[in-house]
């Protein structure tokens, strides 16, 4: 399908479609467990009618923007990959169930697409502010970061580590948005965990399925720079170290989980993380990688609706 066909086909109300693409609202949505359960496992109770609100409206501002804030700088980049590779938008993964890029398919103007974010982004600073003034500051740093991130892209393959750092920022909001004065250990080991699951389950992995197209934008990457069965092992090593920590997190938890719920939520990370991860280490096949991020992605919720569980029980 042309751009100009796929631009005609989104008119109307159906255009708020190009919006949301921008934002990979599908992904965004799942992200959104991520501060979810880092509140939950820190307060140990479920926050009032008025947080859980006011904390939604907020994260699910953050996240638009966020994503959105990438499309934009890394806009000339998406240019070139389009231009040399065609409207490659398979649905395979979840920054596609509506399509890729569309500021590059020359769909939406630059000045809508920096009013959308600006929007979304002031909407989630007003939220974060009456959350609590630091989660607005932890806000700003994300968005910093994840410009830093997109810049780095023909620098060096340690970027990976700045992603790593950009989505934690959203689970340490959420903490201080229950709780001006969380644990430090706490803090620690919620910015490791969440720290470790992006890289593995997340950003190197998903480099790792676009090797060819960074090879040719001559990108730094974790793949381009050790190889992909070495990035295989990292992953898997990643993962390991993520279910590890879940289950410390979970023992500093005011909730008192016992060992039997600790071990569950283990598992999950077992289920989700490592059995796919090891399948990849074996397998070498892109396929595994896609199966990987979606159960990946999936592993913040699944734990959310357990934590859930167990709180109202």
């Amino acid at each position: 399908m042309s751009s100009s066909s796929v631009q005609s086909h989104y008119t109307g109300l159906s255009r708020l479609k190009l919006f949301f693409a921008l934002s990979r609202t599908p992904h965004g949505l799942l992200d959104m467990a991520t501060p979810a359960i880092s509140a939950l496992l820190w307060l140990g109770e479920i926050p009032t009618l008025k947080v859980i609100a006011l904390g939604l409206v907020t994260a699910f501002s953050g996240y638009t923007a966020v994503y959105a804030l990438n499309d934009i700088i890394d806009y000339r980049t998406d240019k070139v990959k389009i231009q040399r590779d065609g409207l490659n938008d398979t649905n395979k993964d979840l920054d596609s169930v509506i399509m890729r890029h569309p500021l590059a398919h020359d769909l939406m103007s630059y000045k809508e697409c920096l009013l959308w974010a600006l929007g979304w982004a002031s909407l989630a600073i007003i939220g974060a502010y009456q959350l609590n003034p630091a989660c607005v500051l932890i806000f700003l740093i994300g968005c910093g970061l994840e410009v830093v991130y997109c810049l780095l892209l023909r620098v060096s393959y340690l970027r990976t580590f700045v992603s790593g750092a950009v989505k934690t920022s959203g689970g340490l909001a959420a903490v201080f948005a229950v709780d001006p004065n969380p644990s430090p250990l706490f803090l620690i080991v919620l910015f490791s965990w969440l720290f470790f699951w992006e890289i593995g389950g997340q950003n190197i992995l998903n480099d790792s399925t676009d090797i060819e197209e960074d090879k040719r934008l001559q990108a730094k990457t974790v793949p381009l720079r050790f190889g992909l069965e070495r990035t295989r092992s990292m992953i898997l090593v990643f993962l390991i170290i993520t279910v590890l920590l879940s289950g410390f997190l979970f023992n500093l938890s005011p909730a008192a989980f016992t060992l039997p719920y600790v071990v569950l939520c283990i598992l999950v990370g077992f289920y989700l993380l490592l059995m796919p991860a090891y399948g990849l280490y074996r397998g070498r096949k892109r396929r595994q990688a896609l199966t990987l991020f979606k159960k990946a992605s999936c592993y913040p919720l699944t734990l959310l609706i357990l934590v859930t569980v167990k709180l109202k029980i």
